[in-house]
């Protein structure tokens, strides 16, 4: 028999107890797992870019990255925003600045609208990445036994409750 939390009396592993006193607290077990996944998913992004050779890159600056290189297709600021769901473009086009003074992105222009594509050096950075991703990531991750389906199944889910917590955020908004 396993010693898990609730078998000691200790409770669900949550933030703050009081959000976890109504009527669904394994939500707020939820919530605490993806703050410390976020937090450590940042982390991860910002040193294995440092690895690659790109250091002093944020969080959003490396995803913003990965987007561009995205299927190698020129992309404008609303497609990232999009598909990133940032609602402060502001955000995304310092972002972008940052990686162009850096030559790892160039902008250019699609009729009237600005777009932006990977360079040379942001392709290099992006397989960098990648290489170290495989070896120290990918790796471990396969160690845990956890297969492609179920991991496919997890993001599935997350991105179903990402549509939940956008609408409460509507919600909440126009209160």
């Amino acid at each position: 028999m396993t010693d898990s939390t609730a078998d000691r009396g200790v409770g669900p592993v949550v933030s703050a107890a009081h959000l976890a006193d109504g009527r669904l607290p394994p939500l707020s077990e939820l919530e605490f797992a993806l703050t410390m996944a976020n937090h450590a998913f940042h982390r991860w992004m910002v040193r294995a870019m440092a690895a690659a050779g790109v250091p002093g890159l944020s969080p959003l600056e490396v995803l913003v990255l990965h987007h561009v290189h995205h299927r190698e297709r020129q992309k404008t600021l609303a497609d990232l925003c999009l598909v990133l769901a940032i609602e402060d473009t502001h955000t995304v086009t310092y972002a972008l600045k940052k990686l162009e003074a850096q030559g790892l992105v160039r902008s250019g222009r699609r009729g009237k609208e600005k777009t932006v594509a990977i360079t040379a050096a942001g392709e290099e950075a992006s397989r960098a990445y990648r290489s170290i991703r495989e070896g120290l990531l990918v790796a471990s991750v396969v160690e845990t036994g956890l297969d492609g389906g179920e991991l496919s199944k997890l993001a599935a889910l997350l991105r179903a409750l990402s549509g939940q917590y956008d609408q409460a955020a509507r919600a909440a908004a126009a209160m």
